[in-house]
Formats: C-alpha cells, sequence, structure tokens
C-alpha cells in the first residue's frame, strides 16, 4: 500500500537535530531542495519510498514520523475532534490539513490541552475509565504494532516449529524443560470463577477444561511470553510514562497478549496467509487454531514497514453497546473513536444471528464509505454456578476503497453499492432525515412546530 502522511514539522526537526541543512538532506535523499522544502511546510506528503530512505539515512522507527506530527497528526487530531463536544462544528479532513500546515503548533497546543483534560478525568468517556484511556491513546500512538515484540515472537515460533508441528505441545515442552513449569487441565468444579491460576509455589500452570483449544494454547503463550519477552515489555512500559499504576499494569497486560497473539499467529506467516486466502477468517481460524476474537485483534496489527496487511479496525461490545476492546490501527474511523454506536449499523444485528457473519457497507456523513463485519463470540468459561453464557459482539472494519481483496467482500459493488448511512451515536450525529434517531445532536438548537412532525422526533437547525 502506497501510503502518504503530512510529516513536515517531524522531518524539519529530524533535519536540525542532525545539524543538516534543507539542501544537504535533499542531496542525502535525492530530491530537490525546493521539494524538500515543500514537505517541511506540510505542502507535500512524505510518500513511503521517501519515508524508508529517511529511515535508513537516520536509522529511526518511520512510525515516530507520526507520532511526532502536531497533535499526532491527521489521524491524532481527528479522533479528538470526534468527541461530541465538537459535533457542532463540522471541521472537515481539508481544515485539519490547512491547520497542520499553517499552525503546527497551535494545533500541538490543542492536543495537549485536550489530553491533558483527559487525564483529569473531565473529558474521560462514560465507557472508559481514566486509565483504560490513557492505554488506548499509547496503544493507538504505535497503531498497535510493536515490531519488537513480534519480530522476538516470530523467531521464538519459528524455533518451536522445529521441535513440534503442535505449538500446544511444543510450548507446554519449552515451559517444562526451560522454565520447570507443568501444566495441569483441571476440572469445572475445582475452577468455578477461575480459567487460568499459576501456581508458583507448585511450579504449575492451572487451566480450566472449560477453555476451549485456542485459549488453552493462548493461556500457554501468554506464560511465556511473562517469561521470555520481560525485558522488552518493560522497556515498552517504561517507555509510556505512564504514571498512573492501573495504566501501567493494563499496558503490560495487552503487550503481554499480543506477544501471545503473535506467537501463535507470527507475523509474515500470517500475512501471507491472509492475503492467499482473501483474509478468510475461517480459514485463518483453522489454520492458526486460533479463536475468531484471536484472528480480528492479530489483523489490527499488520503494520510492519515494508510488510503491510490491510488497516482493519476492531471493536468488541455486548448487547447493550458497551465497548470493552477498540482498536483502530492504521485505519483512523470514527467508528472506532466514538463513544456511541448507530443502531443502523449491523453490528448489532450480530447478536440475533450467532456465529454468522454479517457484512455491511456503510457510509458516514462526510462521505467516507467503510465496509464491516460483525459476528458473535461466546465468553470462554463463563462460570457455571450461574448459568450465564456471556456473549460480545465483534466488529472489523475498513475503508471500502481497501476492501476488494477481501473474499467476504466478493459479488458487491464496494464503489457504487448503495450504503447503509451511520453516524458516531446519535448525540454526535448531525444526520436530519433519520427515523432511527433517540436523542437530538449535541450543541444543535431544537425547532418545534405544532403544523408538522418529521420522520425524527427531533427537529434541529444543522448549522
Amino acid at each position: 500500500m502506497a501510503e502518504k502522511l503530512l510529516a513536515g514539522h517531524a522531518v524539519r526537526r529530524l533535519r536540525r537535530g542532525a545539524g543538516l541543512t534543507q539542501v544537504a538532506l535533499a542531496a542525502a535523499l535525492d530530491i530537490s531542495p525546493s521539494y524538500l522544502n515543500l514537505i517541511e511546510r506540510n505542502q507535500r506528503p512524505l510518500s513511503a519510498a521517501l519515508m524508508l530512505r529517511l529511515a535508513d539515512r537516520f536509522d529511526f522507527d518511520p512510525r515516530a514520523l507520526g507520532a511526532d506530527e502536531p497533535g499526532g497528526g491527521m489521524d491524532g487530531l481527528r479522533r479528538r475532534l470526534a468527541d461530541p463536544m465538537f459535533a457542532d462544528i463540522g471541521i472537515d479532513r481539508t481544515e485539519i490539513e490547512e491547520w497542520l500546515a499553517a499552525a503546527p503548533n497551535g494545533a500541538e497546543a490543542f492536543a495537549r490541552a485536550f489530553d491533558r483534560a483527559v487525564e483529569g478525568g473531565t473529558r474521560a468517556s462514560t465507557e472508559e475509565a481514566v486509565p483504560i484511556a490513557l492505554v488506548r491513546r499509547e496503544i493507538e500512538r504505535w497503531r498497535n504494532h510493536f515490531a519488537d515484540l513480534d519480530a522476538q515472537a516470530e523467531t521464538l515460533a519459528d524455533e518451536l516449529r522445529l521441535s513440534s508441528g503442535d505449538l500446544y505441545g511444543a510450548i507446554a515442552e519449552r515451559l517444562r524443560v526451560k522454565h520447570q513449569f507443568a501444566i495441569r487441565i483441571l476440572p469445572a468444579d475445582v475452577m468455578p470463577d477461575t480459567v487460568r491460576r499459576l501456581d508458583l509455589h507448585a511450579r504449575q500452570l492451572q487451566i480450566s477444561e472449560m477453555l476451549d483449544g485456542p485459549s488453552r494454547c493462548f493461556q500457554l503463550a501468554y506464560l511465556l511470553a511473562d517469561l521470555e519477552a520481560l525485558a522488552e515489555i518493560n522497556a515498552l512500559v517504561s517507555g509510556a510514562a505512564l504514571a498512573d499504576r492501573t495504566a501501567q499494569r493494563l499496558f503490560r497486560r495487552h503487550l503481554t497478549g499480543y506477544f501471545a497473539a503473535a506467537l501463535m499467529m507470527p507475523y509474515a506467516r500470517f500475512l501471507r496467509a491472509c492475503e492467499s486466502s482473501g483474509y478468510d477468517l475461517l480459514l485463518l481460524q483453522r489454520r492458526f487454531n486460533a479463536g475468531f476474537e484471536q484472528v480480528a485483534h492479530r489483523l489490527t496489527t499488520l503494520q510492519r514497514v515494508g510488510a503491510r496487511g490491510l488497516p482493519f479496525f476492531m471493536l468488541r461490545l455486548d448487547r447493550a453497546g458497551q465497548v470493552s476492546k477498540r482498536y483502530a490501527g492504521a485505519s483512523a474511523s470514527l467508528l472506532v473513536e466514538a463513544d456511541g454506536r448507530c443502531p443502523l449499523w449491523d453490528i448489532h444485528a450480530a447478536f440475533a444471528r450467532p456465529g454468522e457473519i454479517v457484512r455491511q457497507l456503510v457510509a458516514l456523513e462526510d462521505g467516507e464509505r467503510w465496509f464491516t463485519l460483525a459476528r458473535t463470540v461466546q465468553a470462554q468459561g463463563a462460570a457455571l454456578q450461574t448459568g450465564v453464557s456471556a456473549m460480545f459482539g465483534i466488529a472489523l472494519g475498513l475503508k471500502a476503497e481497501f476492501a476488494a481483496p477481501l473474499i467476504a467482500a466478493r459479488g458487491l459493488n464496494l464503489v457504487d453499492a448503495e450504503a447503509q448511512p451511520v453516524g458516531p451515536g446519535c448525540p454526535a450525529c448531525t444526520r436530519t432525515l433519520c427515523a432511527q434517531r433517540s436523542a437530538p445532536p449535541r450543541g444543535r438548537t431544537l425547532r418545534f412546530s405544532d403544523r408538522e412532525r418529521g420522520l425524527s422526533p427531533f427537529s434541529f437547525a444543522n448549522d
């Protein structure tokens, strides 16, 4: 994918830090000084090819360019401006580009003020406590791709494959021989409300029999990650500079789980399987002995430089619409960032069709078209005593313009087919002709008429 971004601020800072003039850097990159000047003024985007040349010249992670852009660049500012408090302003993509080009320091000041408000709890969403919001921000800063963890997990996975074709057995043997940990599968009545327990005294990893095969393998991989990727995980947690202790523990848990998933679905092999199968989710589950949710999450992490997958986002929510996981990855989708969900989005319909993949083409207010897939999953190891089988909806999505390779999109006209209009939840949506509306948009003046009643119970000024 030929990805481009406006990163003039970061390029200029990189050049000045190296003590180079524009002429010197332009010569090193084999471009003209005038073209470099346009890049630094955000008059031209930074192409993927030029980004790689910069990375080779200065030996740094190219993701730092996007992260160092004022306010996190286009994606960072769009995420913040998706907050309902800005719903009545209607700032479009062009205005954000002009803002970054004309006043990068002003954009950075806005981003810092907004983030400080979030950290203080004044703008935290009702769905997310402050520590979770802080961890989400750090995950999205990396676009949920941690290259060092991926590389280490891939090397370890290749090593384990040499000893056994069965990953579960290979991990169990490594835990036994190298770390002196035994694996015990215990009856549900012994572990009625626990799916995993680490008994350090007995040197045992105890797992509930209620877990299916992929979940058991993940629990073994999780322990191995905690034992063999500890230094890398500690470095990432330390680098995040999270002052909140709870946020630190949440981020550590995410990174450990990330390594475990990368061990089960090694990057290069998984990406090849995605591309050769048309991102066939069922095939990927079978080939890598993984659950639907595990595969869905893994799809959001495929951002290796030079070997990127499609830019998926993922959401996990319950029947009440409460979100427990959200990963924007490289998608920068407002469907992920919104506090609310649109009832016209078929992620909710998936609960009426358990286990079935529901596909839908949707369009946001700004005209962006997205192809989405939704399916339910059962919570593993639910307590037998309560008789409650917890169910969640998993939504995957990417821009319609990228969805053509998907086997799930075959037969669908992604360009011209009618797309279902959706929004980021009623309080943040300003569509006027919506019979499904249950609340007026924030920041809009309601209008009343004794003579007529429209499709929506709420009529409002749309300017």
